[in-house]
């Protein structure tokens, strides 16, 4: 069905996309199964603090070389993560300027996920919790470098504020086309981050859907609502997300939950019930 993806700048980007942090050495089968599942898209990253990214490639390798999917069937996205956000296991030089950091982390994702280009390459967050430094401006600096060569063929941040998005909209030569935050339903599902991103064209992706809003899934108008749907609890949020225009994570390691996490674009929720999903605090 159409609305199981979007087309951004020619990119085929699936409204559900399965996240790998913190599956260490499971990586590799999980990321499989997923595959197997039907998810095409992956999302990753370059911190073996919580990623096993060459884990992810030894999976879509397999899965391409057995004839499951090709690469023009998926869409990878990585990121690049700051020292502060890294353990030891540095894929680049920390003594390095930032844009070389930035190129040799890139240039190890590929060779990570045995790919010539990546579909969305992400800031993993600002260097600083309120406005952008230097650092972020370099980074991204050299984001954008990739991108005009071709390596890269989106853009996006994770982990920000409006503020910073806004200011990094202002000053980019190439603007981000997704924002990846972890959404909470007691802060309005991100409601101001995703408004702003609905009017300037940039696609927002929410993680943690589930683990960060336990208390708001609890709530009795949630059972009401999936009850009155025939579905569960964790599909009607997924719906939701869908429904509010946001493209979906999920980082399930159950098979039955991976179909069923998918299993969500034959229905829609009326707009009164997206109304109270999105006024829900626990």
């Amino acid at each position: 069905m159409p609305d199981e993806n979007l087309l951004i700048d020619g990119v085929r980007v699936p409204r559900g996309i399965y996240g790998t942090a913190w599956k260490e050495d499971a990586t590799e089968r999980l990321v499989d199964l997923a595959l197997r599942q039907g998810f095409r898209g992956i999302d990753t990253a370059n911190q073996r603090r919580h990623y096993f990214e060459a884990a992810v490639g030894q999976a879509v390798a397999a899965s391409i070389d057995r004839g499951l999917v090709k690469r023009d069937d998926l869409f990878l996205q990585t990121k690049f993560t700051s020292r502060d956000g890294q353990d030891h296991r540095l894929p680049y030089d920390p003594q390095a300027p930032i844009p070389l950091q930035v190129e040799q982390s890139f240039a190890s994702s590929l060779a990570h996920l045995g790919v010539e280009t990546i579909d969305s390459y992400v800031l993993h967050g600002p260097s600083q919790r309120v406005g952008l430094g230097a650092a972020d401006w370099e980074a991204w600096r050299a984001m954008e470098a990739i991108h005009d060569s071709g390596g890269a063929r989106l853009l996006g941040v994770s982990n920000v504020s409006l503020e910073q998005l806004q200011r990094l909209c202002e000053g980019a030569r190439v603007r981000p086309r997704f924002v990846q935050n972890r959404c909470f339903a007691v802060r309005g599902w991100d409601r101001q981050v995703r408004e702003f991103c609905a009017a300037n064209a940039i696609a927002y992706q929410g993680f943690s859907l589930l683990t960060a809003n336990r208390e708001a899934l609890a709530h009795p108008e949630m059972a009401r609502i999936a009850q009155r749907h025939g579905r569960t609890i964790s599909q009607i949020v997924f719906r939701f997300a869908l429904d509010v225009g946001m493209i979906f994570l999920t980082g399930t390691t159950n098979p039955d939950h991976m179909r069923a996490d998918l299993d969500i674009f034959d229905f829609s929720l009326e707009p009164a019930e997206v109304e109270r999903i999105e006024r829900l605090v626990g």
